[in-house]
């Protein structure tokens, strides 16, 4: 059964559609790319749940019935996209699907970093929302998706303020840490929130003017295929005022998206987005750790599957995020859930996915 919550919020909320009467009093609808309003709504529908990673109709089974908000459709989960090496892609039609066709909670799936084509094929098909991943094998080594151009909203990771104002820039509905996927260890995923935390802090101690010097510091990436360009031309790297970087964006226009962001930022004290907690969520304990460090939620990847008794440790997850600031009822859930996943030390890692995307 297809997820019905997103498509009935769809429905009622999105005002971006344009009704008319076509001949004798027929009705077309028309539907203008979904508004940033809509796809941020949409992710503030999920916040304070867990989102777990599946693979097949069974496991997503089981994360709806442990109480997950959503479910994120793979081919495999991190740990085993580690071990497979290669190039992880988004995973077989078929597969998310079957997924789609099993459970009734929103279903999202992962497509790689810049692969628009993958992006249109997810959201042709129906998919609640596309995760923009680093645990997949990135396909443009310059930028990141304009999910401004997409109806379906996006999630992004990030492990500093730069990334995440950059991903919003391009439209990001929701944001996650990258923590490191795959590894059962929460250690950079807690780097994350507080590398996050104490700029968002910094930036409120700061005048607009030196926010807007962020401002242009956070807009470098979108330098890096220009500049490249010139190197090999010969040429000094100097762009045009004028000059389009990315999509049709200016490195004035990038800047000034930016700074409005930040003043947004700022504001608020916070991202002006959903912010959940993600790669490396292995117990509830880590679970109830994000929520208590300010996150909105909670993506669990190879913790639940890869775990001695997926069952309960996907409903212990649930009921860790839910009660994470009652130690005494911490103790109870944490109580006979089996084995977790195998952790992996950071430092042993060949292959660091945090690094992907810029």
């Amino acid at each position: 059964m297809a997820s019905l919550i997103f498509k009935f919020f769809l429905e009622i909320n999105c005002k971006s559609k344009l009704e008319k009467v076509v001949g004798m009093g027929k009705l077309e609808v028309i539907e203008a790319k979904g508004t940033e309003r809509l796809k941020r709504g949409f992710a503030k529908m999920v916040k304070g749940g867990v989102i777990m990673d599946v693979t097949n109709a069974e496991q997503a089974r089981i994360a709806e019935e442990a109480g997950a908000v959503s479910v994120m459709a793979l081919h495999r989960v991190p740990a085993d996209i580690r071990k497979a090496g290669g190039v992880a892609r988004m995973a077989p039609i078929e597969k998310i699907q079957e997924i789609m066709d099993a459970v009734t909670i929103p279903v999202m799936a992962k497509v790689r970093i810049g692969h628009v084509a993958e992006a249109r094929i997810l959201e042709a098909l129906g998919v609640d929302m596309i995760d923009e991943s680093e645990v997949l094998t990135p396909s443009d080594p310059f930028f990141h998706i304009d999910k401004r151009e997409f109806k379906v909203p996006f999630v992004c990771g990030n492990k500093n303020l730069g990334e995440a104002v950059r991903r919003i820039w391009e439209g990001a509905a929701m944001m996650r840490t990258k923590g490191e996927a795959g590894t059962g260890n929460i250690v950079e995923a807690v780097r994350h929130v507080r590398l996050l935390k104490d700029n968002i802090a910094l930036i409120q101690r700061m005048s607009d003017e030196q926010v807007y010097g962020v401002a242009e510091k956070f807009a470098e990436p979108y330098l890096k295929l220009a500049f490249e360009v010139r190197e090999i031309s010969g040429l000094p790297r100097h762009v045009l005022e004028n000059e389009p970087l990315y999509a049709h964006y200016t490195y004035r226009e990038i800047v000034d998206g930016l700074y409005r962001i930040l003043l947004e930022i700022k504001k608020l004290g916070r991202l002006p987005v959903v912010n959940f907690a993600a790669g490396g969520v292995a117990t509830p304990a880590d679970a109830a750790l994000m929520m208590q460090m300010g996150m909105d939620g909670v993506f669990v990847g190879s913790g639940i599957f890869k775990s001695s008794n997926p069952e309960k440790m996907a409903r212990a997850i649930v009921e860790a995020v839910n009660h994470w600031d009652e130690p005494d009822v911490l103790v109870e859930i944490s109580k006979e859930i089996g084995e977790p996943m195998r952790g992996q030390d950071i430092e042993e890692l060949q292959v660091r996915l945090e690094e992907r995307g810029v």
